[in-house]
């Protein structure tokens, strides 16, 4: 696979998850406007989080690394009949496990939320919300697997720009129900549950006619013997944990935060969506490419190749991502106050919000790097290892969160996730550099070095336009210094000619029309 073809890709997934990210930021800004950061919103996120995180360890995250390199490596060596039978009989066993679990989610919906948001207990009204509003959500569980399903597949099968569009029915139903529905309602954060519901449902049902477009089947078919399919969840098992990690390391920091003052949950939440818009960007749409590229590679035993891509994608992935994580942390009250300070949603939330970004951020290369180290593992079908380094980074999570808390608050727990995610990635490509050899560390720090430079230079000038210059203007204050600091760090990267600034924009250019 070309450096070309991968950062067009790159840049096809890149530009759709933005897409998403915009407008799952306009939800925000209107749930925030609507709700504030109180009891109900308290209730809400923490209710989201219980379905949310179970997403993340049999959907997206776990089950497209254990399913897309088995099924990549059906792609490539068996007929399209039996792939077609691997599919069914994946689609089959997993609807019958998640009806299951969505189940037991409801009926246990109690102790599961007891569980999550312990601290919950001593305000009964709002415990007893979150309890119900987890009943109500909990089939979005089973909906947002399935989808996951599908984007795997349209992944595998090199169909990455639509299948990132999919997101986009969740924001719509919200911001349709915010805007049409819920002023009416005699209790309107039930209904927001509902459109979550509902959201899942549009997920799946938009990619069902992708995939029947390119000649692939979804059809109910008990194999419970499959081999494919047991290899499959056999690898799943240790990946829910490993390529989980930072899902779960939010489900500590809210088991944490609900024990800190009120709208401390809510810090979290938001403060992890601005984190995550970086991440996504570039972190996730370079995971979401490299997983299927290198899992081809393994497949023909081209290591070379594996390497080739594990290097390229760590090195435009840092190239951006740096730049971007030190804006995050220079600009969180500018970025915070402008998105959501209006409504409910107080300057006293803003300063709760932007600590915890400030946390957050530094840790994002890491949760990038992780993503993209974790692929290489599960490319080669290891999903113990991720595992073993996941369950070390956790532990270790859960004692700077005791330790940060009493000391700094919601910062704390920011800061403790931060610390355990660095940590995860440094042990993890340790370990991947022993196992297969050289990977190009030498161009990567190299790459790390002079991005640092470019980016030190830029944070000082979007420090002073911002907190100097136009701090009376909730919008310049955000808008020039962003703008300013992309100009100077793209010039600065152009004067130290660095081969990443080349590479991104080979992604800017025209594309062709259509999947490649």
């Amino acid at each position: 696979m070309s450096t070309k073809k991968i950062t067009q890709y790159f840049g096809k997934v890149s530009f759709a998850i933005l897409i998403c990210r915009i407008f799952g930021y306009i939800r925000d800004m209107f749930v925030a406007k609507f709700f504030g950061a109180g009891l109900f919103a308290d209730a809400f996120y923490a209710a989201y989080r219980i379905p949310n995180l179970f997403r993340r360890l049999l959907g997206e995250g776990a089950f497209s690394a254990s399913f897309v390199p088995v099924f990549t490596e059906y792609l490539n060596t068996k007929s399209k009949e039996e792939t077609q039978d691997l599919l069914n009989a994946v689609f089959t066993t997993l609807f019958i496990i998640l009806s299951i679990l969505t189940i037991l989610g409801i009926i246990f919906a109690s102790e599961i939320t007891k569980l999550v948001a312990w601290g919950f207990e001593i305000s009964p009204k709002k415990l007893e919300l979150t309890i119900t509003l987890v009943r109500i959500m909990f089939p979005y569980l089973l909906l947002i697997c399935l989808a996951a399903l599908l984007l795997g597949t349209l992944n595998a099968l090199h169909i990455f720009f639509l299948p990132a569009l999919s997101p986009l029915y969740l924001d719509f139903a919200e911001i349709i129900y915010i805007l049409l529905i819920a002023g009416y309602l005699l209790s309107p954060i039930k209904g927001l549950a509902v459109a979550v519901v509902i959201g899942g449902l549009g997920q799946f049902a938009y990619q069902l006619p992708i995939l029947f477009k390119h000649g692939w089947q979804l059809r109910f078919k008990i194999n419970f013997r499959h081999p494919g399919l047991r290899r499959i969840f056999l690898l799943m098992l240790p990946a829910m944990i490993g390529f989980s990690v930072e899902q779960i390391n939010s489900f500590v920091d809210t088991l944490c935060g609900s024990f800190l003052r009120e709208g401390s949950v809510t810090a979290l939440y938001y403060s992890n969506r601005l984190m995550q818009l970086p991440l996504a960007l570039f972190g996730i749409a370079m995971a979401t490419v490299s997983l299927p590229m290198m899992a081809k590679s393994v497949s023909a035993k081209n290591f070379t190749e594996l390497k080739d891509t594990l290097s390229l994608s760590l090195r435009t992935v840092f190239f951006i991502i740096i730049p971007a994580s030190v804006g995050l942390m220079v600009l969180a009250e500018p970025i915070v106050r402008l998105l959501f300070q209006r409504g409910a949603f107080t300057a006293e939330a803003t300063k709760l919000t932007s600590q915890a970004l400030f946390y957050y951020a530094l840790g994002t290369f890491a949760y990038a790097g992780t993503k993209i180290v974790a692929a290489v593992f599960y490319s080669l079908q290891d999903t113990k290892t991720p595992l073993k380094v996941a369950v070390l980074a956790l532990s270790l999570n859960v004692v700077l969160n005791l330790i940060l808390m009493e000391i700094m608050g919601v910062g704390g727990l920011a800061l403790a996730t931060a610390i355990s995610s660095i940590v995860n990635f440094s042990i993890l490509l340790i370990i991947l550099r022993l196992r297969i050899g050289k990977v190009g560390l030498r161009r990567i720090i190299e790459t790390v070095k002079r991005t640092l430079l470019a980016t030190l230079i830029m944070a000082i000038v979007c420090y002073l336009l911002a907190y100097h210059f136009f701090p009376w203007s909730k919008f310049l204050s955000v808008i020039i210094p962003i703008t300013s600091g992309v100009v100077i760090y793209f010039l600065l990267t152009h004067f130290l000619k660095m081969e990443e600034s080349k590479t991104l924009f080979a992604v800017l250019e025209k594309e062709e029309t259509g999947e490649l």
